[in-house]
């Protein structure tokens, strides 16, 4: 081999060669910096809101020492609320109220019928047992059960069958009726509910012997106040002749 010839185990570099300077960075480190970049994953709902219920009641228990010692021994609310499902609508926040001041159904619409036997079941409990002052029955703007009573699709399930009753308010009050954005068929809705209340014998009963209250209110998303709705009883003798029983 010529003694001028590189030797096999090294490379020689050209002047204008240069090696540039690395970090080398390890494995794990790698890892924990991908970590660092990936978007945060969200929060859990439910986790969440147990950690808002922790902090919820240290403060109630705060603001009022006796409030939940007073509520595991009995409830005696004053109101019943019968009111949509929507979470929009929540009745105890909406009122300024406290937990054991309303006794509460709600179901999707507020729909109301003699045949519905949880919704007749919570009434019976509220007037008989706990002898509630009030009844306030609640609807809402922008209510997806009345607009879906107002268009004409399938919506699946056990709902079509629900919706009836709104779908027989629309027929009764036509398309002039039912108002911009469905606000008639809403008012409807409560008005037919109050009625449904008041053809109820324990309401009569309760509504004769200790002035029972009946009242129909329309509850707004967008302002978060409330309208109480005239709720006329035209029929209320022959109401009485027909649907009071002793």
């Amino acid at each position: 081999m010529s003694s001028d010839a590189p030797h096999p185990r090294f490379v020689k570099l050209s002047p204008l060669s240069k090696l540039r300077p690395c970090v080398v960075i390890p494995f794990h480190s790698l890892s924990r910096l991908n970590s660092l970049t990936k978007p945060a994953p969200s929060p859990d709902a439910f986790q969440t809101a147990l950690r808002g219920n922790k902090s919820w009641s240290q403060t109630a228990s705060g603001e009022n020492a006796d409030l939940f010692r007073r509520l595991a021994n009995s409830q005696a609310p004053q109101i019943l609320w019968i009111g949509c499902s929507d979470s929009r609508v929540p009745e105890t926040t909406i009122l300024g109220l406290k937990p054991g001041d309303v006794f509460v159904h709600r179901n999707i619409a507020n729909v109301l019928t003699p045949h519905d036997i949880s919704s007749q079941a919570v009434i019976f409990f509220a007037v008989n047992a706990l002898k509630v002052k009030h009844i306030v029955l609640c609807g809402h703007t922008n209510c997806g059960g009345a607009k879906a009573a107002l268009g004409n699709k399938r919506v699946g399930g056990v709902m079509d069958g629900w919706l009836a009753p709104l779908r027989e308010l629309r027929m009764e009050l036509g398309a002039h009726g039912v108002g911009e954005e469905g606000r008639g068929l809403v008012d409807a809705n409560v008005k037919r509910g109050v009625e449904v209340l008041r053809r109820n014998p324990e309401v009569i009963a309760a509504v004769e012997e200790r002035g029972l209250k009946i009242h129909g209110v329309v509850y707004n998303v967008a302002t978060g106040q409330l309208e109480e709705l005239e709720c006329k009883d035209e029929a209320e003798g022959k109401r009485k002749e027909a649907f009071k029983i002793q």
